[in-house]
């Protein structure tokens, strides 16, 4: 790993790109639908696509990072997300075969996949299923830096959560 390579940020797709949940009390007129930006590519044939806001693209371009998919999309977020967001294409988490090992309760299954995919190397994880469980068991199983943000599933990626990932990616030594 060179010093200067940039901190990984692991994205999962469905909760911080593609919102899902909220009730009617929190979205009463339902989730908004976006229209693809000029030249970026369509929905691929799937409507949750278009719930996907294609203003962060270049919110998530602008950050100081490597980008890698962490998400059970896979390669198809390369094919459907990455054009609707005018993204090149990122690296892909592969996600293990279930292990017999025994995980601590509450630990997501991603963690240890992307503890072993980070090797060391500086990392944020957005995802809406992180807890404590997660944070406690990368601090200890993790050398470098890392921050893993939970994002509400029914709001997705937020202003705050773009000034959080920022900031944090930023820091001196990441």
């Amino acid at each position: 790993m060179s010093d200067s390579a940039p901190p990984l940020l692991f994205l999962d797709v469905d909760g911080p790109l593609i919102p899902f949940g909220a009730t009617r009390h929190q979205l009463p007129d339902g989730y908004p639908v976006f229209e693809p930006e000029q030249g970026s590519g369509g929905t691929g044939g799937n409507p949750l696509i278009a719930r996907i806001d294609p203003g962060l693209g270049p919110r998530l371009r602008a950050l100081p990072c490597e980008l890698v998919w962490a998400t059970t999309w896979e390669s198809e977020a390369n094919e459907c997300i990455a054009p609707w967001l005018g993204l090149p294409e990122l690296p892909v988490v592969s996600w293990p075969e279930p292990s017999p090992a025994v995980a601590p309760a509450g630990l997501h299954w991603k963690t240890p996949a992307l503890v072993r995919w980070a090797a060391g190397r500086p990392f944020a994880w957005v995802d809406d299923e992180i807890n404590d469980t997660d944070r406690a068991w990368v601090e200890a199983h993790h050398p470098g830096r890392s921050l893993l943000l939970r994002v509400d599933a029914w709001r997705g990626l937020t202003d705050a959560d773009f000034t959080a990932l920022d900031a944090w990616l930023r820091l001196p030594g990441g």
